[in-house]
């Protein structure tokens, strides 16, 4: 199958330039477009899209492929890709650098207490924590909640810094830097004794609201949420229930269930709540890795073999 023009959907400029991408890919075949809304190339005329979110446009141009630059693709429509016959990759594996680096950033930010700082710069004002107020990482329980190639990159950061690590995953295959394993029904008791929860799971039927009121009570009242997987996976109102509270010591937050966050949403204003624009997978070189995977798929595409990361 041969691919001789691939659109590039102007959402894409989130992660990075077409300019970028195009000049990382001058090394292949197709010509590369850019599709916006207000001009550009004709959808028409594109035989595959690079796009980060779903776009019925692109779609009813019947491409061949169509690749996400999201690792999360619950909003695409399946079905209707099923339908029309068009493949659909995505971006998972390509993450777990930036958001391991981010999860482990947003622990160390809780734990010493650089939020506040942050804030007191604002008010020019020289703020010394109260003495109990600061910890320090090594000896603390962090549980991963998904293993996969995100969860596993913050599990083996959190090792590193000698935290011991609790795993949540079905499989009970070992995993490097978690000491503990254990299965989803036990999730309640896997949270019980970890000073940090980072969830790193997708968005499914099975995760949806999973952190909800009664799992927040089984965390410690020291504990603190770290959320870099998805915001449908945290039952926000409970959330801010329990960080009011008490329940819980706080939370950092990168993705939530409406986005961007409402500007009333209570989140904003909780104390020890640390809010972040859905950017854990920022990184200036991601259209590298996305360039090398639609290359990859490419030479698929020729040779007439499976593609890589196909989810339709």
């Amino acid at each position: 199958m041969a691919i001789e023009r691939i659109g590039v959907h102007e959402s894409t400029e989130i992660d990075f330039p077409f300019d970028v991408f195009r000049d990382e890919l001058a090394d292949t075949a197709p010509e590369y477009v850019p599709v916006r809304e207000d001009g550009g190339a004709d959808p028409e005329s594109c035989d595959a899209f690079v796009t980060f979110t779903h776009q019925d446009r692109l779609l009813e141009a019947d491409p061949e492929w169509i690749h996400t630059t999201l690792a999360g693709v619950e909003e695409f429509p399946f079905d209707e890709y099923e339908r029309r016959g068009v493949a659909l990759t995505n971006s998972t594996g390509l993450h777990g650098d930036s958001v391991g680096d981010t999860a482990v950033g947003l622990m160390l930010t809780l734990a010493r207490r650089l939020h506040d700082f942050v804030a007191a710069q604002q008010r020019r004002e020289w703020a010394f924590p109260d003495w109990d107020e600061g910890f320090t990482l090594p000896g603390e329980r962090a549980c991963v909640v998904g293993l996969g190639t995100v969860g596993g990159a913050v599990a083996e950061r959190c090792s590193a810094l000698e935290l011991s690590v609790a795993g949540v995953r079905r499989s009970q295959e070992p995993v490097a830097g978690v000491d503990d394993l254990y299965h989803p029904e036990d999730f309640h008791d896997a949270v019980a004794d970890a000073r940090f929860v980072v969830l790193c799971v997708p968005l499914t039927d099975a995760t949806e609201d999973l952190v909800d009121a009664d799992a927040l009570a089984a965390m410690r009242e020291d504990a603190y949420l770290v959320n870099v997987a998805r915001g449908g996976v945290v039952d926000e109102d409970a959330l801010v229930e329990a960080v009011r509270g008490g329940e819980i010591a706080g939370a950092a937050l990168d993705v939530f269930e409406e986005e961007p966050l409402p500007e009333d949403s209570p989140l904003w204003g909780l104390e020890d709540v640390v809010v972040t624009p859905h950017a854990a997978v920022a990184n200036e070189f991601f259209y590298e890795d996305v360039a090398e995977l639609v290359r990859e798929n490419l030479r698929r595409l020729a040779a007439g073999e499976d593609l890589e990361n196909r989810v339709v």
